[in-house]
């Protein structure tokens, strides 16, 4: 992350975020977690995948990668396993929302949040917080990498490459931290565990809820044991069974549709163009014309004056 590869935004100097801002207004923010994932893969895992996903989509198209967000939002199953740092729940809704009004003020007014961690129910009350404060045009758009390819998850069961269906830091996981950052995994020291809940199969969906059943996987706190308690290795499922090949195809997939979105996005809204403000906001048009203008230049007003953070 701190290669010139003229990426990464902190990477960059305020002359070449500017020169940036001219050929493309997006900004990918990757949005991870530290946790366990066992003895064989980094407690980054969730953080690296979704930072190599935007990487390579940054270099195709030309859009921006923040450095990403390492600590996340953590389930009540979650609290108690050594190696899992889980942020306040309110501190991390109020810590996305200052760095989306942060990106904004600079000129990034469209922004994918690409998370890869199990947070997804949390990320979109950011986004309307940062809505229902500022009230300014802008494309903020909340992607959990799982939902792009829901179909390449799939079990051999169901014409797939997978022995079982994707938990956590288990045979679908590995394989995707294997096929992105192989260098950082150590599959010599993989585990297994079997998964546990307390209801019949059938009622409450795993990880992403890619099994589409009744109760979503955060829908519920006592239907399955706590991991700390369940499983302290970090596993919760076959992480020996795990091969870079099985996720080749999901990878290809899901970086040709991140592709495909940061285009079509920026195809419709060239650099400076956002959806019509009269559209997405309240305020008159005299300050929404002040708060839109490039930072800086004569008439501009920056966002902070447009609502309360700090309050």
């Amino acid at each position: 992350m701190e290669r010139p590869t003229g990426v990464y935004y902190q990477t960059m100097t305020m002359k070449q975020i500017k020169e940036r801002l001219k050929e493309c207004d997006l900004i990918i923010i990757p949005v991870g977690s530290t946790e366990n994932h066992g003895p064989n893969a980094p407690t980054g895992e969730d953080t690296f995948l979704v930072t190599r996903m935007a990487e390579q989509v940054a270099l195709k198209t030309g859009c921006t990668v923040a450095e990403p967000i390492w600590y996340g939002y953590h389930p009540y199953h979650h609290i108690g396993m050594p190696g899992t740092v889980p942020v306040k729940d309110e501190a991390f809704i109020d810590y996305l929302v200052s760095v989306i009004a942060g990106f904004w003020n600079t000129g990034f007014r469209k922004q994918i949040l690409l998370n890869g961690h199990g947070q997804e129910f949390v990320i979109p009350v950011a986004i309307h917080k940062f809505a229902k404060i500022f009230q300014v045009p802008a494309i903020i758009i909340n992607l959990n990498w799982y939902h792009a390819i829901q179909d390449k998850f799939k079990t051999k069961e169901e014409g797939g490459p997978y022995e079982t269906p994707f938990i956590h830091a288990d045979e679908v996981e590995t394989s995707w931290s294997l096929a992105l950052f192989p260098e950082l995994m150590h599959q010599e020291w993989a585990v297994d565990t079997e998964p546990k809940g307390f209801l019949p199969e059938g009622h409450i969906d795993k990880a992403g809820n890619l099994l589409h059943r009744p109760i979503a996987w955060y829908g519920h706190v006592g239907g399955g044991p706590i991991e700390v308690v369940a499983y302290p290795e970090g596993v919760v499922g076959k992480a020996t069974l795990a091969s870079a090949d099985k996720a080749k195809e999901g990878v290809e997939a899901l970086l040709d549709y991140l592709e495909k979105l940061v285009r079509d996005i920026m195809e419709r809204f060239p650099p400076g163009k956002l959806p019509p403000a009269e559209m997405l906001s309240q305020r008159p048009k005299e300050e929404l014309d002040a708060l839109t203008k490039e930072p800086l230049t004569e008439g501009w007003r920056n966002l902070y004056t447009a609502g309360n953070l700090w309050g």
